[in-house]
């Protein structure tokens, strides 16, 4: 086995068994797998499992188990991070598997800001790169440490977390998650970008009209 091999193949076993073996937060499998029949149409993004039929297993074909889309990184936000989420919308192989997973790339002091997953526990592996990572428990303990390339972390199910990249290049890191549909709230975004009253927030978070008007505009939605 080559050198890069050795280093990278077993952190993906740990992955793969999490993915597979993990209490699962969807129902098991009632079959091989469910390839969605296209002529009934797709998975919305709204769905948490599909109600399409599956088309008949004697027409699937490796194709339908491949998914190439995770070579390069995505878009750039304006907190310096790029995440492609792989899920059965745009992977029907894994429908009904239980399971998804996501490449995400940190520029230099970019980050993954506060949010969390309430269908879907999450292991993160460092495919490159130093990355501040971590999550709060319930009592509001802090579990957090910089991971370096080949290390992993687990972010419990439904706990809120968090990246940064500390180094001085580029971080990719692979998330699985044991849920094809594990959902994601970013906390900024949930707070200010959602329509909660403003007085609630500002005796909330000691600001005042202004300061809540500022924060609605950077983490409201986008008028297109």
């Amino acid at each position: 086995m080559p050198p890069m091999m050795s280093t990278f193949f077993p952190p993906l076993i740990l992955i793969s068994l999490h993915c597979f073996t993990t209490s699962a937060s969807d129902p098991d499998p009632v079959q091989d797998f469910c390839i969605p029949d296209p002529k009934y149409g797709s998975i919305r993004a709204a769905d948490h499992l599909t109600i399409l039929p599956c088309k008949n297993s004697s027409d699937a074909t490796p194709d339908d188990f491949v998914f190439s889309g995770m070579k390069s990184a995505g878009n750039f936000s304006e907190t310096g991070l790029a995440a492609i989420p792989v899920n059965p919308i745009i992977f029907p192989g894994i429908n009904t598997l239980g399971m998804s997973f996501i490449r995400a790339d940190l520029k230099a002091a970019g980050i993954n800001p506060p949010h969390f997953h309430p269908r879907a526990t999450e292991i993160s592996y460092v495919v490159q790169g130093s990355v501040y990572s971590g999550f709060v428990d319930s009592s509001n303990r802090i579990f957090a440490r910089t991971i370096e390339e080949g290390e992993v972390m687990v972010f419990p199910r439904g706990l809120v977390h968090f990246q940064m990249n500390v180094g001085d290049k580029p971080a990719t890191i692979f998330g699985c998650f044991n849920s094809q549909n594990p959902g994601s709230q970013k906390i900024p975004a949930a707070i200010f970008g959602s329509g909660i009253d403003e007085m609630l927030l500002e005796k909330a978070f000691g600001l005042n009209p202004q300061q809540i008007g500022m924060m609605r505009r950077r983490f409201g939605p986008r008028v297109k």
